[in-house]
């Protein structure tokens, strides 16, 4: 299975703007965009182009590399989008934060969508009271959610809880996390997602 092993922080260094790639370390001093927010090269300080397909590149960069897609992933999914009803940009994020290893993380149960792929990868997740190893799993209205009774009581995972222990779970989730498990209570709205995403930088790429 493909998969991106360029060092983390220099997405972010790249993009410009924190991705939080790497969970806690993001939050703390050891961040590399913090000591060094430009691109990375001998001329990441000066190599920036405004132009309007510059833009969309890397906007459309930005959230692949946010939701930790490989660039066949990141098109089907855009193509799915496109033939929903609806507006396809904020279909297109809609289909992104179902995605099983998005809501784990989001749902506060691990601290970056890398370490919720593992979890899912492992074998440590439960969908509807079934083992789910495909992170991938498009999640639905009314699913529930939950890390295996055995892997909750690991160290690791008192860990997570501690660190998300501020964690406020978005409102179309309902975590329980000392239970480590959780439903989805609805889909996502487009405002549901805090980070700053401007999608329609992503249509109008496609669009050319």
């Amino acid at each position: 299975m493909a998969r991106d092993t360029e060092a983390k922080c220099k997405h972010c260094r790249r993009e410009g703007e924190k991705l939080y790639l790497k969970g806690d370390r993001c939050f703390s001093d050891k961040c590399a965009f913090e000591r060094r927010p430009y691109a990375p090269g001998e001329q990441g300080e000066s190599r920036r182009s405004d132009s309007e397909y510059a833009n969309q590149l890397r906007e459309k960069q930005k959230v692949r590399k946010m939701y930790r897609l490989m660039e066949t992933q990141f098109n089907n999914y855009f193509e799915k989008a496109e033939r929903q009803r609806g507006v396809t940009g904020s279909n297109f994020l809609r289909l992104l934060e179902t995605r099983l290893d998005n809501v784990i993380y989001r749902a506060g149960l691990a601290l970056s969508r890398d370490q919720a792929r593992q979890f899912v990868n492992h074998g440590h997740v439960m969908v509807n009271g079934r083992k789910v190893d495909i992170p991938s799993r498009d999640m639905k209205e009314g699913d529930e959610f939950s890390i295996k009774d055995s892997t909750r009581k690991r160290d690791f995972m008192k860990d997570i809880r501690e660190k998300n222990s501020e964690h406020t779970p978005p409102e179309w989730l309902s975590v329980d996390m000392e239970k480590a498990e959780g439903t989805v209570v609805r889909m996502p709205e487009r405002e549901d997602i805090e980070h700053p995403i401007n999608e329609q930088l992503i249509v109008e790429f496609y669009s050319l």
